[in-house]
């Protein structure tokens, strides 16, 4: 048969060469390369397939025994796809059955090692529409390559459910080690607290000015222990189910303007204005105004967080007959779009980094969405945002609390 010489062709025709080895790699890439070919490689079934439905090649050429897809099963995948329909696949393999590989949808076979001379020309055959024939029409090689398939994938599943199960039980693990380291550090804190306050107070005798600013620290730092403590708890009893709730009369502006108070200061430490509307009017309801208030204190928190020194934090209150809600907005940098989700996932945080500018442990958000769908509601968030509070446009993110006014789904 006579060979087509390569300038007849299309110009620089794309050969998609699968094959985990990479010195056989080399060498097809350095003898096709040198005939005018672009050659594209992919180190493994999955890669494979996926390189060819992205952007189609002109030819591929596929080992059959390769990791994770073997080529069998790559060119039975290659073969569904509409547009790859007209693509020669040619196998390559030292070891592999030819009549197998034109019954799964070959249209080639290459015995290794190749010969390195003849080699572009064989290529260039396929290109030109060559089709090797299987010498037999008894399907029974597809039926046989199709049942091996089946075990494979049967395998793959019984792996993936093993893996599976481990991990639900590492999480359990994990969930109930929050829950017992927890109260391990409780357990000891708590007489910490209480001589704290007794020195801070003079009740265990007179303390000079020195003293009492080391108190003050000493005092700061427990709050903040207490407050990641009960952040832990909170996120063990959202993981197993075990989140109740109150349902009472409350005030929700009210929950609004108290969370509020707590957090001024932090505000005032970095010069962060802080904006104000709706907080005055009485916004009655049912719930859990505890759960609540620290739903709302991890939304206000976070936009303080990551608002700019001297920068702005809008908080604006509504209600209607059937739900309140409150809006948390800032003038911050936002969140990127991909991640405007993510942020809600326990343990997760934007920037993860062990040197990550801001603190925390990432439940903050988490709590607050559960917290806020257990009443009834639910957190959002808008990012960039375009809210409008106090006659100020704020454009980073802007999270918004809504909760029902008949209380929560699940009382305790």
């Amino acid at each position: 048969m006579s060979v087509t010489p390569i300038g007849e062709l299309s110009s620089m025709p794309r050969i998609l060469h699968i094959e985990d080895d990479p010195a056989n790699r080399l060498l097809v890439r350095k003898l096709l390369k040198g005939e005018g070919y672009e050659v594209i490689d992919a180190a493994d079934g999955l890669e494979g397939v996926k390189l060819a439905c992205a952007s189609p090649p002109d030819l591929v050429l596929v080992d059959l025994n390769i990791p994770n897809l073997d080529g069998f099963e790559v060119t039975l995948r290659l073969r569904s796809e509409a547009s790859l329909k007209g693509v020669p696949i040619v196998a390559i393999t030292a070891e592999g059955d030819r009549e197998t590989s034109l019954a799964v949808g070959c249209d080639g076979f290459i015995q290794k090692p190749i010969d390195a001379r003849g080699f572009a020309a064989v290529i260039a055959r396929y290109l030109k529409g060559v089709k090797e024939r299987s010498a037999s029409s008894d399907d029974s090689l597809l039926r046989e390559q199709s049942q091996r398939i089946v075990g494979h994938l049967e395998e793959k599943v019984a792996e993936l459910s093993a893996a599976n199960a481990r991990l639900r039980e590492l999480s359990a693990a994990r969930t109930e080690f929050y829950r017992n380291i927890s109260h391990e550090i409780a357990t000891p804190l708590t007489p910490i607290v209480g001589y704290a306050k007794l020195l801070a107070g003079g009740e265990l005798g007179p303390i000079n000015g020195a003293q009492a600013k080391a108190l003050a620290a000493m005092d700061k730092s427990i709050h903040r222990l207490r407050s990641t403590l009960d952040n832990l708890v909170d996120v063990t009893s959202l993981e197993t189910d075990r989140f109740l709730f109150l349902r009472r009369e409350y005030d929700f502006a009210g929950v609004v303007r108290l969370c509020l108070d707590k957090w001024r200061p932090r505000a005032a430490e970095r010069e962060i204005t802080i904006l104000e509307e709706g907080l005055g009017l009485p916004t009655p309801g049912l719930g859990d105004p505890e759960r609540l208030s620290r739903a709302i204190g991890h939304v206000v928190e976070n936009a303080i967080k990551f608002t700019p020194a001297g920068g702005s934090v809008g908080i604006r209150v509504r209600s209607t007959s059937e739900a309140c809600e409150v809006v948390v907005a800032d003038t911050g940098p936002g969140v990127p779009p991909d991640k405007l989700e993510r942020v809600f996932d326990a343990f997760y945080q934007v920037d993860g980094s062990a040197t990550r500018e801001h603190g925390g442990v990432g439940v903050g958000l988490a709590i607050a969405r559960r917290t806020a769908r257990g009443l009834g509601g639910d957190v959002t968030l808008a990012s960039p945002s375009n809210v409008d509070i106090g006659g100020v446009v704020f454009d980073g993110s802007a999270f918004t609390v809504r909760v029902s006014r008949n209380g929560p789904e699940r009382p305790a």
